[in-house]
C-alpha cells in the first residue's frame, strides 16, 4: 500500500471514480481524492471533503474503500471489535485522537463557509469508538490513529496466522 497524504487536491482520474463508485456501491457524494492505494494503484483509501458540493457538511474525513481491508474490518467490528479497541486503548488517548481528527478536518473547511459544519471527531462521534473502518482508514493515512494500530495489529495477527 501506498499513501499520499499530501493530494493536494489532484482529481481522481476516471478510473479512480469508477473504481470508488464500484467499491462504495453508489457515485461518491463530493470531489473525492484517493490518498492510499495497493500496490496495483486501485483505491483503499478516500479523503472526503468536509462540505459535500450540495453543502452537506461530512464528518468522516476518511472512507475505507478498498478490498480486502473492508471486509477485514467489518469481521472485527462484527466480533466486537469496537467495544474491545475502546477499552484498550482508553479514554484519553481516544478523546486525544477525535480532538486531532477534527481539527484536521475544520482546517479543511473553507474561511468563507458560513453553513451548517460537520461535528464530532472520527466518524463522526464525540465519544468511544463508533466505526473501526473510520479509524483505520485515517491510521492508514496517518498512522496516528490508536484505535486504527490497533486494527492494524489485529489484522496483521489474523494474518500470520493465515497458512
Amino acid at each position: 500500500m501506498s499513501s499520499d497524504p499530501a493530494h493536494n487536491g489532484r482529481p481522481v482520474s476516471i478510473d479512480d471514480h469508477a473504481a470508488v463508485t464500484s467499491l462504495l456501491g453508489r457515485v461518491p457524494r463530493g470531489r473525492i481524492e484517493v490518498v492510499v492505494r495497493h500496490a496495483d494503484g486501485s483505491p483503499v483509501v478516500i479523503r472526503n471533503p468536509p462540505i459535500l458540493d450540495d453543502g452537506t457538511p461530512m464528518p468522516t474525513r476518511y472512507w475505507l474503500v478498498g478490498e480486502p481491508e473492508r471486509t477485514q474490518v467489518s469481521r472485527l467490528e462484527s466480533a466486537g471489535g469496537a467495544r474491545e479497541a475502546e477499552r484498550s486503548v482508553g479514554t484519553s488517548l481516544l478523546m486525544d485522537a477525535h480532538d486531532r481528527y477534527a481539527r484536521e478536518r475544520d482546517a479543511a473547511i473553507p474561511p468563507d463557509h458560513d453553513g451548517p459544519r460537520p461535528f464530532g471527531g472520527v466518524g463522526g462521534t464525540r465519544t468511544g469508538v463508533k466505526c473501526l473502518h473510520a479509524h483505520y482508514a485515517w491510521f492508514l493515512v496517518a498512522g496516528d490513529d490508536p484505535v486504527g494500530r490497533w486494527v492494524d495489529e489485529r489484522l496483521r495477527a489474523q494474518s500470520e496466522l493465515v497458512p
